[in-house]
């Protein structure tokens, strides 16, 4: 169909409401950034702490024992631009049905999924710090602690990253799994809500979470 087809006013009449209320739910403004969150191809972004920021908070809603999470960045779609947050950029943002995941990983897959993360070049996190050498993690820290290897930690990701998305293994097998039906848009809208509402932009800096160390 192209601009030769004549519009037909019936099918107009039927669609042109909907599109109309689609179009008001997708302006509706829901927070506000003062900075750029950007993706880019460092270590550490903007996009990345913001994303996985708020999956830890909604994660800890859920579960007040998840100490970390994880996203990865082919799965944030795009950026956020400085100014008014919407409804429709948090769709851009995550326009799949995923689903939130906490998975109970031992001390031994928390280092396999950051020794991931160090391959890859770094990916979001929240609740973990790292440095990367020579492609390998070290220094990795839960809560400012030292990773254990002989305790167990709970992780909030998304299903598509726990079923082996983004050719990711780190998750396979855990010590147990837990899926829930709200999407991770979702989450996200409500983390940005309850910043509105508690009077506060999208504070979201570069804190040295992930490092490269040369």
């Amino acid at each position: 169909m192209n601009a030769t087809v004549a519009e037909d006013s019936t099918v107009l009449a039927i669609y042109t409401p909907y599109k109309k209320k689609l179009e008001s739910s997708m302006n509706e403004v829901i927070g506000y950034s003062p900075v750029y969150l950007t993706k880019g191809s460092t270590a550490e972004t903007l996009m990345g702490n913001f994303f996985c920021d708020a999956l830890l908070a909604m994660g800890k809603k859920i579960d007040p024992e998840v100490q970390l999470s994880f996203g990865t960045k082919g799965g944030i779609r795009t950026e956020i631009k400085k100014g008014d947050v919407t409804v429709g950029h948090v769709f851009e943002v995550m326009p799949f049905e995923n689903s939130l995941t906490i998975l109970t990983l031992s001390g031994e897959q928390i280092l396999n999924l950051a020794n991931f993360i160090a391959k890859t070049g770094g990916q979001p996190i929240a609740g973990m710090r790292m440095e990367i050498k020579a492609d390998k993690a070290q220094r990795i820290e839960l809560a400012g602690q030292p990773l254990d290897l002989s305790k167990s930690y709970k992780l909030v990701t998304y299903d598509y990253l726990a079923n082996g998305g983004d050719n990711l293994n780190a998750l396979n097998n855990p010590l147990k799994r837990a899926d829930f039906p709200e999407k991770v848009r979702e989450s996200l809208m409500t983390y940005i809500k309850e910043l509105t509402k508690n009077k506060q932009p999208i504070n979201t800096q570069l804190d040295g979470r992930v490092k490269i160390i040369d």
